[in-house]
């Protein structure tokens, strides 16, 4: 949906199983038309005392069967790598653009991190495979932005977000990483340049990715612009998406990171509106509570904040075989798991939902420096029984928790 400042809010649909573009298409009709219908396209324009966008697509379709009197209603669609290049064949793509004007939708920002399948399945650290060393990957992401590239409606920036170039594990070679992100940068100029749209890929920091947190993202930023000969077109067309489960899981503070990206000339790419899971390692009911969700299908990396020394696992079974070392010292651990926004879990646990207002409290003071945002509680089919609703409720919860932040 459309917010104030031309900017832009959706769900990402990556919740929904779906590999395919068939599948793909399939979700987009079961689910994403009823969160429509659940949330109503524009809420926000309704509300006294907002400013209505300064850029947003023309309501050039018909209008939302259960809000005739709405805006058309935004996308934030995952495409795997199948779905991607099945949805540039036989005529796919015209037909998509067709489906979204009879829906009165519209995509402004593509999810590119998962490239296979995301979901029944062991995931874990694949979905950082492959990597940014890797020739598919850059292929990929190519795909994402010709397709987001025509997708997205004049006027309105289109992003695509990926994986922060690797996993630590890798090892990856990052002259290669940069090789293959300068090429992207390129591509996108070029599709930028060919359409007159404002078009950018976001890296997305996450714990034990080649870069994770605050001083590794811009570290990483200072030797990726350093060796290339055009460093003002990487700053166009590549920069950062912020994602508030995994800068809460790093105990980095929100207002201080943001500050320092923009310091740093570095653009905000896109935000995902998520929460982690909080717990007290030192408490052995929160020990026993955090069970439930050592699940096999994601990764859940912990880190553990010990007087403000960070201890790292890579994965919750990591951290629940060595919690017994841990002992009065312990402030706090974090996991990323990600909770639907509105959601507590039960005590002895909490959520990091406090970044998540963080945030939305520096847009209100600093509206530029981002206009894409996202809801990205992906986790629903993995989520505790206590966290559980029907799908489309928790998605249209978390609209409404959003919108009452904004």
């Amino acid at each position: 949906m459309r917010l104030d400042h031309g900017h832009h809010l959706a769900y990402c649909t990556n919740i929904h199983p779906a590999e395919s573009w068939e599948e793909t298409l399939g979700a987009l009709k079961a689910h994403t038309l009823k969160v429509r219908d659940h949330v109503g396209a524009a809420p926000w324009h309704d509300r006294p005392g907002h400013d209505q966008p300064d850029a947003a697509p023309a309501a050039t379709s018909k209008s939302s069967p259960s809000n005739p009197a709405s805006g058309p209603y935004a996308i934030g669609l995952r495409l795997s790598a199948r779905a991607a290049a099945e949805l540039l064949e036989d005529g796919q793509l015209p037909a998509f653009q067709q489906w979204l004007a009879d829906e009165n939708c519209y995509v402004f920002t593509i999810n590119g991190f998962p490239y296979g399948a995301f979901h029944g399945t062991r995931v874990k650290e694949n979905v950082y495979r492959p990597d940014w060393t890797t020739a598919e990957r850059l292929a990929y992401t190519k795909q994402l932005f010709d397709i987001i590239a025509a997708l997205a409606p004049e006027g309105v920036e289109g992003s695509v977000s990926t994986l922060p170039g690797s996993f630590k594990a890798f090892d990856a070679d990052e002259a290669a990483i940069f090789a293959h992100l300068d090429a992207c940068a390129r591509h996108i100029e070029d599709l930028a340049d060919q359409t007159g749209k404002d078009l950018h890929l976001g890296l997305e920091p996450e714990p034990l990715g080649h870069f994770e947190n605050c001083a590794e993202t811009l570290a990483f930023f200072e030797r990726f612009l350093a060796r290339s000969p055009d460093p003002d077109l990487l700053r166009r067309r590549i920069g950062i998406n912020y994602d508030t489960c995994h800068f809460a899981v790093e105990f980095d503070e929100c207002a201080d990171s943001l500050d320092a990206f923009r310091a740093a000339g570095l653009r905000i790419s896109k935000v995902h509106l998520s929460s982690a899971l909080g717990f007290d390692p030192a408490d052995a009911s929160a020990l026993e509570a955090v069970r439930q969700f050592d699940e096999p299908t994601y990764l859940h990396q912990v880190i553990v904040n010990q007087g403000g020394e960070l201890t790292r696992f890579q994965d919750l079974p990591d951290f629940r075989q060595s919690a017994p070392r841990h002992h009065e010292a312990v402030l706090e651990g974090r996991i990323h798991f990600h909770i639907p926004l509105y959601s507590e879990p039960a005590a002895p646990l909490h959520s990091t939902q406090s970044h998540v207002r963080d945030l939305l409290a520096y847009r209100r003071k600093h509206p530029d420096f981002c206009r894409h945002y996202e809801i990205e509680t992906y986790t629903w089919g993995v989520l505790p029984g206590d966290l559980q609703r029907p799908i489309v409720d928790q998605i249209a919860e978390e609209y409404r928790w959003a919108l009452a932040q904004l």
